[in-house]
């Protein structure tokens, strides 16, 4: 059971700590004041910007369970995993955390949607909301790509129940996007300063998961080589 719900909230953490990232917190922002231009009745921007949550939950849930799925589908990568996947945690983990920590920097180009097409999904309502937030999903970072592939992968297909990790992870992703599509809605004019506390906070944050998994990664590798001599 405890096994269960440190993999559950370790799911939930990666998501919230992608969402709140610069390049995906920017974009989320962004998306959802475009969508708050276009559409005039607050409760419709609410159902908009959750829409458009729900929309990159749904991304990041069916890209991590079909990664999953396929890699467990065939017998022999299911046997590679559970002979070196929990071996291989130690250098993955400490890998994420030096990108998370900037000391590996990535390049990581993602989807790109043009204008024209944006303004069509944003005509479309509630739906072309939900459109767009399944894009935008897609549009990895170095940090979200690391968090997703690096992390919320290996994890999952460590886990016992790890098909479910990518949907808590998407949750994850959501509740700050839907945080500031509520704010936007009831129109709170201090969201600029709420933007600039949490990029801080977020630096903290990535910075403290960080070195973290560092550590957790040298003690996993620390064991591995105690075993092997």
């Amino acid at each position: 059971m405890t096994l269960l719900l440190t993999g559950f909230l370790s799911a939930l953490w990666l998501g919230i700590l992608t969402s709140i990232s610069p390049c995906p917190l920017a974009t989320n922002i962004a998306a959802i004041s475009f969508l708050s231009k276009r559409i005039t009745n607050p409760i419709f921007v609410f159902l908009a910007g959750l829409a458009y949550t729900l929309g990159r939950m749904f991304s990041y849930a069916i890209l991590g369970i079909l990664i999953i799925k396929s890699v467990l589908a065939i017998p022999e990568s299911a046997q590679f995993l559970q002979k070196y996947v929990v071996k291989a945690m130690g250098p993955i983990l400490i890998l994420t955390g030096l990108v998370l920590l900037e000391v590996i920097k990535l390049k990581f180009s993602g989807a790109v949607l043009s204008e024209k097409h944006r303004n069509a999904l944003t005509e479309a309502g509630a739906p072309g909301a939900f459109i767009l937030g399944a894009f935008f999903a897609l549009a990895f970072c170095p940090i979200s790509a690391a968090l997703f592939f690096g992390s919320l992968i290996p994890l999952a297909l460590n886990h016992k129940m790890g098909v479910i990790l990518p949907f808590i992870y998407g949750i994850g992703t959501g509740l700050p996007v839907l945080f500031f599509a509520i704010a936007i809605a009831v129109g709170v004019s201090s969201l600029n300063k709420w933007f600039s506390k949490l990029t801080v906070l977020e630096l903290y944050m990535r910075k403290i998961t960080g070195v973290i998994f560092i550590l957790v990664g040298l003690y996993y590798s620390g064991v591995y080589l105690i075993k092997i001599f």
